[in-house]
């Protein structure tokens, strides 16, 4: 996005999306971010959607918690969530590739495994923005989220286009603790609060 559509963060609040406002009494709270790319065939020199994602999220002020590339293989990627959702150093995984009904995509079905809730609109979201863009191409992406443990689950598809769409579109703002009316980071402490009623009611 053009430097002038930035300010602190990296948000770009020139187009912000509607509805969407910045309250500048918020402080920015870096979100720590893991970046999960499927795919058989690319690697880290070639993971072009992966570092996509990486530019933006750092630019934005956001930490890069960890990075990987695993098959399009359920038991991979289920591995792999299940090992950034149990250390507390992450906020969020964003992956991207698989998310297609072809017979080697199988990210939704590996990330349905390991939701504890799942977040419907940004599937749907993320296809409403894709089909201003594309048309009905868009049904064809099985874009998910949900979360797990208090851990953000994104699943994107594996294009650098719609890498750039699902960050300058929907995580620029919900990922922002500034934006209004509200967003995934203001929740994040209330994401497992269902586990502390739970040791209370035990003790």
């Amino acid at each position: 996005m053009p430097d002038s559509d930035k300010t602190d963060g990296g948000t770009a609040l020139n187009r912000a999306a509607p509805g969407a406002r910045l309250d500048e009494s918020r402080p920015f709270i870096p979100v720590n971010i893991a970046i999960l790319t499927v795919s058989d065939t690319r690697t880290p020199e070639t993971d072009r959607s992966g570092d996509t994602l990486v530019e933006r999220l750092t630019a934005a002020g956001h930490v890069l918690a960890d990075r990987a590339i695993v098959p399009d293989d359920v038991s991979a990627i289920t591995e792999r969530l299940k090992a950034w959702i149990a250390d507390d150093g992450i906020d969020a995984v964003i992956s991207t590739g698989g998310t297609g009904v072809t017979g080697r995509d199988v990210t939704p079905e590996a990330f349905e495994q390991v939701y504890e809730k799942r977040i419907e609109g940004f599937g749907e979201a993320f296809r409403w923005i894709s089909f201003q863009k594309i048309g009905t191409s868009a049904m064809q992406s099985r874009a998910t989220a949900g979360v797990a443990r208090g851990t953000y689950l994104f699943a994107v598809p594996g294009s650098t286009g719609a890498c750039r769409d699902a960050w300058d579109e929907i995580f620029a703002y919900q990922l922002d603790f500034r934006f209004r009316p509200c967003n995934f980071v203001e929740i994040m402490p209330r994401l497992r609060e269902h586990e502390l009623a739970r040791e209370k009611t035990k003790a």
